[in-house]
C-alpha cells in the first residue's frame, strides 16, 4: 500500500514537471502585451513599446525583449530609455486564470537611458509617473507647488533591479557635449508612492571614477519624480573634473575629486555636509597641478526650484593652511556661478607655494618659499569655469631660498652698488589681486627686501605666465664713491623707475631709462639731485648712465 502511494505521489510530480515544462508553451504570453503595456503605459505615464514576450513559469513571471519608454515631449522627442530586456515578476495564479497582471518585481537589462534638465530646472524624470493632469500642469508651470493636490497612483514594486546600465547626462537647447555614465547598477524593495524604501546606486564616472549612493527614498512624488524624497550617503572616488563635460575645456579648470558626505533632501529643499579632496587641482588656463591636495570640510543648502544655494561652511585646508570659504551659488544657468568670500589669516607660505600653480603663479626656476605668513581676503565671483578672484593679499616675514634678487637687480646696481644678497628675505609684500582666465592683475604692489630696500608699483602676468609690471625701487646706499652718491640722492628722492618682464620661472629686471634720466633732469632742475663739483666725480655718474643705456665707453 504504502508502494501505491508513493508511486501515486512520484506520478503526480512528474507530471507537474510535465506541465511546468510544457506551459510556457502551451501559454502564448504575447497575447499578454496589451495588457502589459497599458499597465506599464498607466504606472509610467509613457508611451511603453515592448518587443517579443517570453513566459518563465520557474521564475514566476515574463521577460520582455526590446523595451523603449518615450521620454517627456516637451523635453525630447526621442526615447527615455531603451533596454535589451526587460524581466517583470508577476503573480502567476491571477494571470493564468483570470488574466490580471499584479507586479511584484522589475530588472531592467542594458538600459540606455537620457536624463535631460530645462533651463527651468526641471528634469524630464519629473514626469515620470506622474498622471496626465498633473504632467499637463506641470509643463505649462514647471514652477508649480509640487505639494499640490491629487491622487498617488495604487502601485507598488517589490523589488527592482537595474543592471550594467548607461545614464546620458544633459540640458535642452545646451550647446555643449552631454555626459555619459557607464555600468550603472540599481537596487531598491518596496517601491511606493506610500511609504519610503531602501536603495543602492553605483556607477563609473566619465574618467574611471566611480559614485555610489545608499539610503532611504520615498515616498515617490507622484507629479514631480525628481522631487521624491531622500536621505542618502554618498562616496564618490577619483572623479575627474575636466572629462565630467561640466565645465568648458577652454577655461582651464582640472583635478580628481574625492567626496564623502550626505546628502538629504525634502523634495524642496535639499541639504548636504561632507568632505572634499581635490588633487592635482588647476583653476586658471595657463595653471599647472597643485601638488598638495585641497580638502574642503562643508555645509550648504540648495533651493531645488530657483536651483540656488546657500555655501554655510567651507573649511579650506593646504598642508597646515587654513581659510573659510563661504557664500552663494547658483546652478539655473548653462554653467553654475558662484558669489563666495575666502579669507586666511596667518596661512603658512610653504604649504601654500603648493597651489600657486593652480592659480597661474609659478616661482622663479629653483625658488621656493620656505618660511612667511600669508593673509587674504578675496571675492570669487561669475561661473565656476570662468572665475574671477579679487581681493587684497599681503605676504610678510618670507624667505625665497634659491633666488637671489639683488643679482637680477644689478642693472640698478649703479645707483646703490648694491651687492648679491644670496636668498631673497621678504619683510613685507602687500598687493591688490585680479585672476581670471586672462591672466592676473597686480595692483598697489608694496614689496620691501630689508637687503635691497623698497620697490612699489603695478602689472600683469598673461595666461602664457609672461610679466609686464612697471615698478619704482627705493634702494638703500651700499656704496660711498661720489660717482654712486650723485645718482643714488636721485634714487632717494624720487626712486629708480624698472620694468619686470620676462617669465615668472625666469624674470628680467630692466632699468626704465626714460624714466631715470627724467628724474635725474627734474631733481636737478628742483635741486634735489646735486651734480658732481669735480671732473672725475661727473666722469663717473656719466660711465654709469651710459652702462644703464647700454653703450660702451669711447676710448681715449
Amino acid at each position: 500500500m504504502a508502494r501505491k502511494i508513493i508511486y501515486i505521489v512520484g506520478g503526480i510530480v512528474v507530471v507537474l514537471l510535465i506541465v511546468v515544462v510544457l506551459l510556457p508553451f502551451v501559454i502564448d504570453a504575447n497575447r499578454f502585451r496589451p495588457e502589459i503595456e497599458s499597465s506599464l503605459n498607466t504606472a509610467l505615464n509613457r508611451r511603453v513599446d515592448i518587443g517579443d514576450i517570453r513566459l518563465s513559469i520557474l521564475s514566476g513571471g515574463v521577460t520582455v525583449e526590446n523595451i523603449a519608454i518615450s521620454d517627456d515631449p516637451s523635453f525630447n522627442t526621442g526615447p527615455f530609455l531603451k533596454a535589451k530586456s526587460l524581466n517583470v515578476n508577476l503573480e502567476l495564479a491571477p494571470l493564468i486564470f483570470s488574466r490580471a497582471i499584479h507586479v511584484t518585481g522589475l530588472t531592467i537589462d542594458q538600459p540606455r537611458v537620457t536624463l535631460l534638465r530645462s533651463p527651468a530646472g526641471r528634469w524630464n524624470l519629473s514626469t515620470l509617473g506622474a498622471n496626465q493632469t498633473q504632467t499637463k500642469n506641470a509643463r505649462a508651470a514647471s514652477s508649480a507647488n509640487t505639494s499640490s493636490s491629487g491622487s498617488s497612483p495604487d502601485l507598488s514594486v517589490r523589488s527592482f533591479t537595474l543592471k550594467n546600465g548607461t545614464v546620458v547626462v544633459g540640458r535642452t537647447g545646451a550647446s555643449g557635449l552631454p555626459h555619459t555614465y557607464d555600468q550603472v547598477n540599481i537596487k531598491s524593495s518596496d517601491l511606493s508612492y506610500t511609504t519610503q524604501f531602501p536603495f543602492e546606486l553605483t556607477a563609473r564616472t566619465p574618467g574611471n571614477g566611480t559614485v555610489k549612493l545608499t539610503g532611504e527614498a520615498g515616498p515617490l512624488n507622484s507629479q514631480d519624480s525628481a522631487a521624491t524624497p531622500l536621505r542618502a550617503r554618498v562616496e564618490i572616488k577619483n572623479l575627474d573634473l575636466k572629462s565630467t563635460g561640466f565645465i568648458d575645456p577652454s577655461a582651464g579648470m582640472a583635478g580628481i575629486m574625492d567626496f564623502s558626505g550626505t546628502l538629504n533632501s525634502n523634495g524642496r529643499t535639499a541639504t548636504s555636509n561632507g568632505k572634499i579632496t581635490a588633487t592635482h587641482l588647476q583653476l586658471v588656463p595657463g595653471g599647472s597641478p597643485a601638488t598638495q591636495p585641497v580638502d574642503v570640510d562643508y555645509q550648504a543648502a540648495y533651493e531645488l526650484k530657483p536651483q540656488t544655494g546657500q555655501l554655510r561652511r567651507g573649511d579650506v585646508h593646504i598642508g597646515k593652511a587654513s581659510a573659510d570659504l563661504t557664500g552663494n551659488f547658483n546652478n539655473s544657468g548653462a554653467v553654475a556661478s558662484v558669489q563666495m568670500k575666502l579669507t586666511g589669516q596667518n596661512m603658512p607660505a610653504s604649504d601654500l607655494e603648493s597651489v600657486l600653480p593652480a592659480l597661474g603663479v609659478t616661482l622663479p626656476s629653483g625658488a621656493s618659499l620656505k618660511q612667511g605668513a600669508l593673509n587674504a581676503n578675496l571675492a570669487i565671483n561669475g561661473p565656476v569655469d570662468k572665475l574671477v578672484i579679487t581681493g587684497p593679499v599681503s605676504l610678510s616675514n618670507a624667505r625665497l631660498t634659491g633666488f637671489d634678487l639683488g643679482s637680477r637687480m644689478a642693472s640698478l646696481s649703479a645707483f646703490s652698488g648694491m651687492k648679491n644678497v644670496g636668498d631673497t628675505e621678504i619683510q613685507m609684500l602687500n598687493s591688490d589681486f585680479r585672476v581670471a582666465p586672462e591672466g592676473i592683475r597686480s595692483d598697489n604692489l608694496n614689496v620691501v627686501v630689508p637687503s635691497l630696500g623698497s620697490m612699489t608699483g603695478n602689472g600683469t602676468i598673461s595666461a602664457d605666465h609672461k610679466l609686464d609690471f612697471k615698478m619704482i625701487a627705493h634702494l638703500g646706499r651700499q656704496s660711498s664713491s661720489s660717482g654712486h652718491a650723485s645718482l643714488a640722492n636721485a634714487a632717494e628722492s624720487g626712486g629708480i623707475p624698472f620694468k619686470v618682464q620676462g617669465t615668472t620661472s625666469n624674470p628680467q629686471i630692466i632699468p626704465d631709462v626714460s624714466g631715470i634720466v627724467g628724474g635725474l633732469a627734474n631733481g636737478v632742475k628742483n635741486g634735489n639731485t646735486a651734480i658732481p663739483s669735480n671732473s672725475k666725480d661727473l666722469q663717473q655718474a656719466v660711465d654709469k648712465l651710459t652702462g644703464l643705456l647700454g653703450r660702451k665707453k669711447k676710448p681715449q
